[in-house]
Parts: structure tokens; sequence; C-alpha cells
């Protein structure tokens, strides 16, 4: 992982297009971390193809919190580079170093756990005040906010990447037992993802007889984690908080069983799959969702179900939110 204070990703055709944007983030893949926000870097490729130029100013907030001040000087010469007319910035601990900078309109996404937790709750609100166009992942993110956002818009998933396949191949070529109950975990193991909820619930089943095992993908790179999804049996998430997580969008597409805790969207995205269950959240309530999972036993219906949050779809409805902030402001 980079210990540089930022880092800058340019758009070779930004100076072509009619509208150009810096995107200030404080997750986005690079050397050494190919993993840390790929969704955001996927909606910026997306928002290119769409012919939107659109550069990224990457502050390191993951090595040092002192990072978002140190980065700022160059955050302020990058506004004035390149003819920029909006900066768009992803999550609330980006969001005073982008407001920095009063020239030009911002938009800020809130993405999740950040609107509720610690400081970062009231720092949410008072950036959503202070921001010129909000884009909230979910409802409930929304709901934090004191105020309405411009649009929800769940980060998009990539569909030719997570698309269903046979469950014994999969297992074969990652070299997974084809008799055991996989029980799949994905993301960074942090204590708010609470892994050990899912580990006592395992635990629980296999005490009961189920041949079942936690099968942990932390250290992987987006692209690999699709024949993951492709070889488990079921999907587990119950995090304290998430807003519209990636990971189940993902499982969905790859018609993946799912148990999770009542966040964010999730409701919403999984309601009325067979084969999808939502938990308390404590143990043995996630046990006995995996265990319904389990006794479902086969793929669900879940990716025509969400279709409709490609790629594509999430970055349009962005781009619509750019062009409606620069109305408002007068800038087109």
């Amino acid at each position: 992982m980079s210990r540089a204070p930022y880092l800058v990703f340019e758009d070779p055709d930004l100076p072509e297009r009619s509208l150009r944007v810096l995107v200030a983030a404080n997750l986005y893949p690079h050397e050494g971390a190919e993993n840390y926000g790929t969704f955001v870097r996927d909606e910026v490729g997306a928002l290119r193809r769409l012919g939107v130029g659109v550069d990224v100013f990457y502050v390191n907030g993951r090595a040092s919190r002192l990072n978002y001040f140190r980065a700022a000087p160059a955050y302020l010469r990058r506004t004035r580079a390149r003819g920029y007319q909006l900066v768009h910035a992803h999550h609330t601990l980006t969001g005073p170093m982008a407001r920095l900078e009063r020239r030009l309109p911002l938009v800020i996404t809130f993405h999740g756990s950040e609107v509720a937790e610690s400081y970062t709750a009231p720092l949410s609100r008072l950036l959503a005040r202070l921001a010129d166009g909000r884009i909230a992942t979910s409802r409930w993110v929304e709901s934090r906010l004191g105020r309405p956002a411009d649009a929800i818009v769940p980060p998009g998933v990539d569909f030719d990447l997570f698309r269903p396949a046979d469950r014994d191949e999969s297992r074969r070529a990652l070299g997974l037992p084809l008799d055991r109950k996989l029980v799949l975990f994905v993301g960074l193991d942090r204590p708010d993802k609470r892994v050990f909820v899912i580990e006592r619930a395992v635990e629980s089943l296999r005490a009961d007889g189920i041949p079942a095992d936690l099968l942990r993908v932390t250290d992987k790179r987006h692209e690999e984690i699709p024949p993951y999804m492709n070889a488990a049996d079921v999907l587990v998430l119950v995090s304290e908080a998430e807003g519209s997580p990636m990971v189940i969008k993902e499982a969905m597409g790859c018609n993946l069983p799912i148990v999770s805790g009542d966040m964010g969207d999730i409701r919403e995205v999984i309601e009325g799959t067979a084969g999808c269950f939502l938990c308390d959240k404590s143990v043995e309530g996630t046990a006995a969702a995996i265990r319904k999972a389990l006794d479902f036993g086969r793929r669900t219906d879940g990716r025509p179900r969400v279709m409709h949050l490609s790629l594509e779809e999430s970055a349009k409805k962005v781009r619509a939110v750019y062009e409606r902030v620069l109305e408002r402001r007068g800038k087109r």
C-alpha cells in the first residue's frame, strides 16, 4: 500500500470532454491495495464510457488521517489544473477537503456506515448542507443526512464479471472440497464486519452435524471473487452497519443464496428472492438463517432481479446529478 499522502489518476481524454469532473476519494485501487475502493474505480470507468471526463484525486487517509490535511494544498492546485466544472467527493471524510474548493460545485456521495457512526455522523449532516449535490447509496443513508438526496444511486455491479457458473467446477478450480457446505464471507476482516458471529454460527451448525465450513475471502483481487461466490453455498453479511454493500448485489448476480442483517438497502435488494434470508445478526439468528439457506439447497433467481443495478445504469444517474447541479449553479 502506498504511503504517499495522495495520488492522482488522470483521464487522458478529459481535455476533449464537454463535462469534466474531478473525483476526490479516500478509496481507490492502487499499487499494493488493488481491491481498495473498486466500486469507485468502476463508477469512474462507467462515467468515462458515457463521455464524462474524470480525473481522480485519491487522498490516502488509510495510511494516516493527517493526510487529509497534507493533501489539501495539492488538491486545491489540482482543482485549477484541467478546467474542471465540478468536484465529486466520495465518503464523508473526503468532504471537508473537497469543500475547501469554493469556485466549483461539489457533489458528495455518502456511502454507508459513516452517516451513523461516531463523529462522522454529525459531519455527514453538516456536509449534506454544504454540498451542492447529494448522492446517497440507499434510502437508509439518505434518512440520516437531514435533507433529501438529489438521487439514490447504489454503486453499480459489473454483471459481466459477476455471473453464475457451475458450483462443482468452481470448487475444483479453487481446490475446495465438494462434500462440504461452504459459508462465504467476502470483505475486509474488520471488527465492524462481525465475522466472529459467522464463525460461531458455523460452529453451532457443525455441532448439530451439518458439515459446514466458513470460507473467508479477504485478500483477493476483485476479479478473483466470482469463482468463490459460485463455489459457495451461501454468502453471509452481519456487519454493524452497511449502506448499499456491493457483495450482496454481486452475490445476487451469481445467483448465490444470501443471509444478511437488515441494513441499508439489503432488504429491498433481496426481498422476494427465494433462498435469501434476513436475520437479527445474533449468533443464534444467523445460524438459523444459514440453516434455511442450506436447506434451500440450490441457486437463486437473483440475477434478473438486480440487473437494473448495473454499472451503466448507476453511472447514468450520477451524470444526471452532475447536470442538474451545474444547471442550478448556472455553469452550463
